[in-house]
């Protein structure tokens, strides 16, 4: 089996995070000189390959520095695939193994891209990539439900007061892309003036208040948020249980030892190492509306499709998921249930025709850095086709 993770984003690295904080062998100590054994890694189910995307992104690079600043959706899937043929020409035992997709919260994005690219592809080559399936979490994935399930849960979360959360539905036009001006006050009122101090990203967490590494949890980061288009607040850096995370990689990264044991190529940098790469973020020049199209042929195609969420994140929350998720009408075949690990409720989940839904109970935005035994337990069921267990 081979799993190709792709991060958030656009412009935030999955090394940063889906290797060094979530699901890779090795993690990165507080301390930034070294490492130490992830317990949960994903490595025990399947081999890892972790995709810096677009070009940019990390240590990767383009030739053109124009690159920068003209990429988004359409060319990061194609860039992609371009990638993964040439990676399994260059590891050819791979080739015909089975092939998941895997990632989160822009991912939501990038993953079903980049399936719907490879079945195009596919289609017409001598030797198709083997691909079985895609999982994604907390996910990007329309841009209407997704505004309106993110409200929806700041209120029945006590984040917001009732007058904003009606104001916000009343005012926002949550089908564009760019809000009015008094929609794009009611946010920025809400995230200075009532979410308070927190970490939107797991909100029953401790925010980072370390000067070093304070990213999360202010004030000046709330408002560069753009919470009334989704699509672009989806940008800002992302971090875990400890949320001054990718701080620790960024002094890791910009090791001159651990780029010279990484053989990263610096000199195409014209930048200092960095988790997420906001040149990209500024320059998306397209994102798809809705991602429910694309499930729709994938589930044609037979893939499977696993969609989770962390439940205590606010910045794509379960209620944004389910919202979207409900659009495609489909027909149950297991009603919604508890699963478990250890004897404990690991979530809730429910299996439709086509595709499996469940939440992680107490996970936030990245839910293997959370919940690490139960995300890998989900990792499982979903290798096997198999729903998550009812009983522990």
């Amino acid at each position: 089996l081979l799993i190709d993770w792709i991060k958030i984003g656009p412009g935030c690295s999955s090394v940063a995070y889906g290797a060094s904080e979530e699901i890779g062998p090795f993690k990165i100590k507080k301390s930034a000189t070294g490492l130490y054994m992830n317990k949960f890694s994903w490595k025990q189910a399947a081999n890892l390959l972790f995709l810096e995307t677009p070009a940019g992104v990390g240590f990767s690079y383009s030739n053109k520095s124009s690159d920068l600043f003209d990429t988004g959706d359409r060319r990061t899937a194609k860039d992609s695939l371009a990638f993964l043929i040439h990676w399994m020409n260059r590891f050819p035992r791979y080739k015909h193994r089975e092939l998941y997709i895997a990632g989160e919260s822009y991912a939501g994005h990038y993953v079903p891209q980049l399936a719907r690219e490879i079945l195009a592809h596919n289609a017409k080559a001598k030797h198709p990539l083997n691909l079985k399936g895609i999982m994604v979490g907390n996910a990007v994935t329309d841009n209407y439900y997704d505004n309106l399930g993110t409200v929806t849960y700041w209120w029945s979360h006590a984040m917001i007061s009732d007058k904003t959360f009606h104001q916000l539905i009343n005012t926002c036009d949550f089908h564009r892309q760019k809000n009015s001006e008094e929609c794009e006050t009611l946010y920025s009122y809400a995230m200075d003036q009532e979410f308070g101090n927190i970490d939107q990203y797991n909100i029953y967490a401790p925010p980072c208040n370390n000067s070093d590494g304070a990213t999360r949890g202010s004030s000046s980061t709330h408002r560069n948020m753009k919470l009334p288009h989704l699509p672009h607040h989806i940008f800002r850096k992302f971090s875990g249980y400890d949320p001054c995370t990718e701080k620790y990689a960024e002094r890791y990264y910009n090791r001159p030892d651990v780029q010279k044991a990484l053989h990263a190529n610096t000199t195409k940098l014209s930048y200092k190492w960095t988790a997420c790469n906001e040149v990209l973020n500024r320059n998306w020049n397209d994102t798809e509306v809705s991602i429910l199209p694309v499930y729709r042929e994938l589930m044609a195609a037979r893939l499977r499709i696993w969609v989770f969420s962390g439940d205590v994140d606010s910045v794509v929350p379960v209620t944004a998921t389910r919202y979207s998720l409900a659009q495609l009408k489909l027909q149950i075949k297991i009603p919604w249930y508890p699963w478990y690990v250890k004897k404990q409720v690991g979530g809730w989940t429910e299996v439709y025709e086509g595709l499996t839904f469940a939440t992680v109970r107490g996970a936030g935005h990245e839910v293997p850095l959370f919940k690490p035994r139960a995300s890998l337990e989900l990792l499982k069921a979903f290798l096997r086709g198999k729903p998550l267990a009812k009983s522990s």
